[in-house]
């Protein structure tokens, strides 16, 4: 029957795209066979997962053709020869109340880490041995994990490629860049990778941060005297660096080049770095070469909008994790209505869920129309024209003066803005809305930078920002 194995091998790797054989057929192995069984062992839990969903059928129907017509496959994770064994309870659990002890006394920032644990649900604590003033990283959402993330077609490569990098142990390892538009599952996938790092102990040493954090935090380092720790913290303590948001960095040279020299130090010593962005470097304004080069330099992959089958597994998946029991022509209708992004698909079920649930209503298709015609209703109405008049009239300008080549502060401002708002609240590409505006696209990249910097202030202009969400949003858009 190993022989048989071999031989179903060779018939998948000839079936399947290279990086799927590669990445889920390859890894498994022959462990025994009788009464018409056959068990194959699989690398880990997250494999035989994947395994069992999307190619048991095909590996059982190339026995098939062998002349095994009965033969059933039973996926076994293969513990491998030679693996320690887990530290003893007690002393876990004393290194875990001493870590958690020095946490609540403010001694670390608070980053991404944990300790190992054999677990599928990694326990989040702040990193130690780092007493830096400045306080930077983000926690990891729980359920950001591989087996919460929903395969299909737009993700599968993307999948794959992310799973690679995460069980690679402490060589051969590399980056990735994830690029995709709002909502499509990036953020999931690239804390996934920290997830798995820390939950099968390869290391604690996870850093999770958006570019903005980066760079606030080079900043408050410099200011406060304490950048040779930055330094050390980022090119010497860091395993893994999950770094969001890249697009931020347009035209902060000196962050662009403190990163490109980080990420070299990173490479070098074979950590494993994961860069996430709506554009591609090239893409994206004021960036320096060198930063270009080095964002490139592992494997980029794109996340693509997720078709109807996919968009029903999503919802399948998400209505399981909640606790909520959506008939399933109900589930239909939501994929096929909410077809843009993960986000709306999630805002689409939490709506028929809740309202089901507040008004004692029965869930079905008459419900989930009310819910989605508010939605629909609103999304139909938000056109970038429409953003346009909105901020015009806010703002007393035409708009022959919005469009304009004018860079009058009266004009740019409102100009910025009107882009962000496009950007926020319309389907358009990045491209078309700066062609709305006679602009590139890279100037389009900048607008919104500029107004995303500028709501972190938390001012005046955060609450004029306000005033106008709320006026689209109610579909007050005159």
């Amino acid at each position: 029957m190993e022989s048989s194995w071999e031989k179903v091998k060779l018939e998948m790797k000839q079936s399947l795209p290279d990086h799927s054989y590669r990445m889920w057929i390859q890894p498994m192995g022959y462990l025994e066979s009788g009464a018409n069984v056959v068990k194959l062992s699989c690398p880990n839990s997250f494999s035989k997962r994947r395994i069992r969903e999307n190619y048991l059928a095909g590996l059982e129907a190339q026995f098939k053709k062998l002349g095994c017509a009965d033969t059933k496959i039973d996926l076994m994770v293969e513990v491998a020869a030679g693996k320690k064994k887990p530290a003893k309870k007690s002393s876990a659990k004393a290194v875990a109340g001493k870590t958690r002890t020095k946490a609540a006394a403010g001694a670390y920032p608070a980053v991404s880490a944990a300790v190992p644990r054999r677990t599928n649900r990694p326990r989040q604590m702040t990193l130690p041995g780092l007493n830096l003033r400045c306080d930077s990283g983000r926690m990891l959402k729980k359920g950001y994990t591989f087996d919460r993330f929903v395969v299909g077609d737009n993700c599968d490569f993307a999948y794959s490629a992310a799973l690679s990098l995460a069980q690679n142990g402490s060589s051969n390892n590399g980056a990735l860049y994830l690029l995709s538009d709002t909502g499509l599952g990036k953020s999931h996938l690239s804390q996934a990778v920290g997830h798995h790092v820390m939950s099968q102990g390869f290391s604690d040493k996870v850093y999770y941060v958006t570019a903005e954090d980066f760079t606030n935090e080079m900043v408050s380092a410099l200011k406060d005297n304490t950048i040779s720790h930055f330094k050390e913290k980022y090119r010497k303590k860091c395993d893994v660096l999950i770094l969001e948001d890249v697009h931020f960095l347009s035209g902060k040279d000196a962050t662009q080049k403190e990163l490109a020299m980080t990420l070299d130090y990173l490479l070098d010593a074979e950590k494993k770095i994961i860069f996430s962005g709506c554009y591609l470097p090239d893409e994206i304004p004021k960036m320096n070469e060198q930063l270009k080069s080095r964002l490139t330099l592992g494997l980029v992959t794109k996340i693509d909008t997720p078709d109807f089958k996919t968009r029903v597994k999503i919802l399948k998946n998400k209505s399981g994790y909640n606790g909520y029991v959506i008939p399933n022509d109900v589930t239909d209708y939501l994929a096929q209505e909410l077809c843009d992004n993960v986000r709306q698909l999630e805002s689409g079920l939490m709506g028929v869920a809740r309202k089901g649930a507040l008004m004692g209503e029965k869930i079905d298709i008459n419900l989930a129309q009310s819910v989605l015609s508010t939605i629909a209703r609103n999304r139909k109405a938000v056109t970038v024209d429409s953003i346009k008049k909105l901020v015009c009239n806010e703002y007393s300008l035409s708009e022959q003066e919005l469009v304009s080549p004018s860079r009058k502060k009266r004009v740019v401002k409102p100009r910025q803005v009107a882009i962000f708002l496009s950007r926020k609240y319309t389907d358009q590409p990045l491209k078309k809305i700066g062609r709305s505006f006679n602009r590139y696209h890279a100037t389009a990249i900048y607008s919104i930078n500029a107004v995303e910097k500028q709501l972190k202030q938390q001012g005046i202009f955060s609450e004029q920002m306000n005033h106008l969400y709320r006026k689209i949003e109610s579909g007050k858009l005159r």
